[in-house]
């Protein structure tokens, strides 16, 4: 059996490891203040734009033609396995679109996932179960189905949101909270598990948002990596990894870093830094 992944540009991951397992990522539109890009932005041209306009712009999900046009050479090929992985239903509609376009197909070898993740906890989903497929060659779908269905409660995002100045633009900070924490210097500390994104802690100054986000990876389960992310400020997760790669028990030196692209981005703006595990 062949196995095909489809996704959409929530998610963050390397292209060339998309290029390379054949993952299609679907291209998320990005819209800052009536100026148009509908094949989203590279991180570095996104990230200055929002710095030097101060716009909080807006993202499109997928619509149906483009996830038929994704299918349409694997609808119901006797030896093709279709898995459509998308943003959590909580964050996005993105789901429903992907439903439309497999009903509209009448396909049925092809299974639609809410990973009820994003951003690289949803690249780090997809990259274990490519491992899994690519180490079981002779798995059914139903199995393959089953691996998905029980990592994907296992996935946890923590991160540090650096910047909070995107958080009161984009009105999930009123202007009290925002000069106040400005002030004592805190870092909130939000998760993405059950399908939202939580705010779970509040941590005074980077050391102790640190040793908060190495508490929580040190609960993983050791047969997965941990995966480490950022938005526009790699020296962060890089000052972050010096300083607790021996906590953490991983080589700091083959330690792969992810950026957070541009449809997290608006939300999270610039210098958020994280990490993924599973538990």
């Amino acid at each position: 059996m062949n196995f095909k992944i489809i996704t959409e540009a929530s998610v963050d991951m390397p292209k060339n490891y998309a290029d390379e397992n054949n993952i299609t990522i679907l291209p998320i539109e990005v819209n800052f203040n009536g100026e148009l890009y509908p094949e989203g932005l590279p991180a570095d041209e996104f990230y200055k734009k929002l710095k030097t306009t101060g716009i909080i712009p807006k993202t499109s999900q997928p619509n149906q033609y483009k996830f038929e046009n994704a299918l349409n050479e694997y609808v119901n090929k006797p030896d093709w396995f279709v898995f459509i992985i998308v943003i959590s239903s909580d964050l996005a509609g993105t789901i429903a679109q992907a439903k439309n376009a497999v009903e509209n197909l009448k396909m049925k070898n092809v299974y639609i996932c809410d990973s009820r993740v994003t951003t690289f906890a949803e690249g780090a989903l997809i990259m274990e179960l490519m491992k899994y497929l690519n180490s079981h060659k002779d798995a059914t779908p139903q199995q393959a189905i089953d691996y998905l269905e029980n990592l994907k409660h296992k996935v946890h995002l923590v991160a540090v949101v650096g910047d909070l100045k995107y958080l009161k633009l984009g009105g999930r900070l009123s202007t009290a909270s925002y000069y106040a924490a400005s002030v004592l210097n805190i870092k909130p500390i939000i998760s993405l598990e059950g399908g939202k994104v939580n705010n779970i802690a509040k941590k005074r100054g980077e050391k102790a948002a640190n040793e908060f986000l190495v508490e929580c990876a040190n609960k993983r389960n050791k047969n997965f990596p941990i995966y480490f992310g950022h938005s526009a400020k790699e020296s962060l997760i890089l000052k972050f990894l010096d300083e607790n790669a021996n906590k953490l028990g991983i080589d700091r030196k083959n330690t792969p870093i992810y950026e957070i692209g541009c449809v997290v981005g608006t939300h999270a703006g610039p210098d958020c830094y994280g990490l993924v595990y599973f538990e």
